[in-house]
């Protein structure tokens, strides 16, 4: 549900502006209207030197050399480097282009030392003195399939390295005809290059020690971070107000949840303020505060991926949270992917793993969610629990394993499953569609509404109700007349009352031709937590498979393979799975159901106006 705010109006001297804007910040209660983009050179100033310290503390928060090869000589050294007192970002950014630098010669030496290699060692001054005598020489490789050892008797060649691809020799003179691939002379021996290696990678090791020693100044960095966010936050809220009398005075506006009325009059008045406080209306455009149970709280993250309601919104977290885990559920399909799931949230408390720690409630919720509804799926880890011996018959039958006849035609249970929730789905987002019309702009506004869902859930109760025989073929009829009515003076007659009737007419002819058209495919989007979850059972089952004939009859080495190929499916069909199962059940949520819920999503986050502290991942 939506926090009912309460508007403040503060009145205070233009010269005590800041004064009072620090204390209300030390508050940290109230939403002082901001804007949450740059305004203007001093703003935008302000965000870019954000960035720029926010990037140099990601980019030092992520060097740790305590796990590198050279670990130890690399903390022992950073122990002596200095703490570094300056800009934070030149600095940080100019060590790194330094260790990049380093390594990148490195990697080109050591590529150079490879093709040095074979020559062996020698002194590149002997080969000048050759030359200075009038004999040069000429360094030749080729394949070895190619090489003849007869090439000696006409060419004074010297084999000086062959291995089985390659021969590298030299020619002393010309060697005209040679097939072999001429190479430029070697400046040195491949132990001068080593030596070269061994000193750049000193250099790399005191550059990393530099860099580690740069760690300590992380918090400081932090700390700039956030006084400049707190700046920034402080600079916009200051601009936020409205002068009166010409400057003297000066009207602040804010909003707080209404829960937090007394604190915040107590606070107001110890500060010797006149002010005027009211509750909220849709008209001041407050911004929005959720405020739901423990279970549906944990899905408060989706709703606000899509956008916060407005103030006289219904608020779509309270549906969106069991039906997002029902989602879930079907798409995994699996009740051995439930389990692993809850244990990655038991584990999210030792390990942020992919920084899903502040949602490891959420996380085991969806888990708990896949392993209940695969359970009645019948899939554990790719094996259909409705064939194996090993499970209870009486829990067999709790399964949606088998086939439903309908129309002379078999389908599965689970696909129906998919399609009732689909259909239960839409018809509960128009009725709360009609609703949220009717408060908001009363009765006349949601006539058309509620006669689509007079027709529509009224009639698929009617035939519910028809098909299971609680009701007769006679009272039927009367029912299917009546709705039929209703229906169609709400649709095409009273859809917008006071307007021409004719329109009304065509206006809702052309509103059940979107509705024919869009209902249905809505509906079958459905179908996707149906095929989601089988193909993931199948993916699963086939590795299965796939190991299970690798083992054969009397494994003995096999289980090591078994084991890799049954992990390594898994886990790729477990990461398959939860990409799915978050992707579709969002689609579901924010195309079909807010579609035809009417939900808008237009509303601003409550932000309180207090000192702001972002830590580093």
């Amino acid at each position: 549900m939506i926090a009912k705010m309460t508007k403040y109006s503060i009145l205070l001297p233009g010269s005590e502006k800041d004064a009072v804007l620090s204390e209300i910040r030390d508050l940290g209660l109230l939403d002082i209207t901001r804007s949450a983009k740059p305004i203007d050179k001093h703003s935008d100033a302000l965000l870019q030197e954000i960035r720029e310290v926010r990037g140099a503390a990601d980019a030092i928060a992520r060097i740790d050399y305590r796990y590198d090869e050279d670990a130890e000589a690399i903390l022992k050294e950073a122990e002596g480097v200095p703490d570094f007192e300056g800009d934070y970002r030149l600095d940080a950014e100019q060590r790194l282009a330094h260790l990049r630098t380093l390594e990148s010669q490195l990697s080109d030496l050591l590529k150079e030392r490879k093709l040095l290699e074979p020559w062996g060692r020698f002194e590149a001054a002997s080969i000048n003195r050759l030359a200075e005598r009038g004999i040069a020489l000429h360094f030749y490789t080729a394949p070895a399939k190619r090489f003849s050892d007869d090439w000696a008797a006409q060419w004074p060649l010297e084999v000086i390295h062959k291995d089985d691809a390659n021969v590298w020799f030299v020619v002393a003179g010309e060697a005209e005809g040679i097939p072999a691939t001429e190479v430029p002379a070697p400046a040195y021996d491949y132990t001068v290059a080593d030596g070269k290696a061994e000193a750049l990678r000193g250099e790399i090791r005191s550059a990393k020690a530099s860099l580690q020693a740069l760690r300590r100044s992380l918090p400081a960095v932090e700390k700039l971070a956030n006084q400049r966010l707190n700046d920034l936050n402080f600079y916009l809220a200051s601009l936020s107000g409205e002068e009166a009398a010409e400057g003297v005075l000066y009207v602040l506006t804010g909003f707080a949840p209404t829960d937090d009325d007394a604190r915040i009059t107590a606070a107001l008045d110890a500060m010797d303020l006149y002010y005027v406080h009211e509750p909220a209306r849709k008209e001041d455009n407050p911004p929005i505060k959720l405020k739901n149970n423990w279970f549906a709280r944990q899905f408060e993250t989706l709703t606000g991926m899509y956008g916060m309601p407005v103030y006289d919104e219904f608020d779509p977290t309270p549906i969106l949270a069991p039906f997002f885990m029902l989602f879930w559920a079907f798409c995994m399909g699996d009740a051995g992917y439930g389990l692993v799931l809850m244990g990655v949230a038991l584990l999210l408390d030792k390990v942020n793993i992919l920084g899903l720690r502040n949602h490891k409630r959420l996380v085991m919720s969806l888990g708990v969610g896949a392993t209940v509804i695969g359970f009645f799926l019948g899939t554990f880890f790719g094996i259909p629990l409705a064939e194996a011996s090993w499970v209870p018959e009486g829990c067999k039958k709790l399964m949606l394993a088998g086939k439903l006849e309908l129309g002379g035609s078999a389908y599965d249970l689970s696909m129906v499953a998919a399609i009732a929730v689909g259909v239960f789905h839409i018809c509960l987002a128009m009725i709360i569609k009609a609703i949220g019309l009717t408060k908001r702009f009363g009765f006349k506004a949601a006539i058309s509404t509620w006669g689509w869902v007079t027709l529509i859930v009224g009639g698929l109760i009617t035939a519910g109700l028809a098909l299971t025989s609680v009701i007769d073929a006679s009272v039927t009829k009367i029912v299917v007349i009546v709705i039929g009515v209703i229906s169609a003076l709400g649709i095409f007659i009273l859809n917008k009352p006071g307007r021409n009737p004719l329109i009304n007419i065509g206006a809702g002819l052309w509103d059940t031709y979107g509705m024919a058209t869009g209902i249905l495919g809505d509906v079958l989007s459905y179908i996707r937590l149906y095929a989601l979850g089988l193909a993931g059972g199948m993916l699963g089952g086939a590795f299965n498979n796939l190991g299970g004939m690798l083992l054969g009859d009397n494994p003995t080495w096999q289980w090591a393979a078994f084991a890799l190929i049954v992990v390594f499916g898994h886990t790729l069909n477990f990461a398959m799975s939860c990409l799915g199962a978050f992707v579709h059940p969002l689609r579901l949520t924010f195309v079909e159901y807010f579609k035809n819920s009417g939900y808008e999503g237009k509303g601003t986050e409550f932000r309180p106006f207090k000192q702001e502290t972002v830590k580093t991942q």
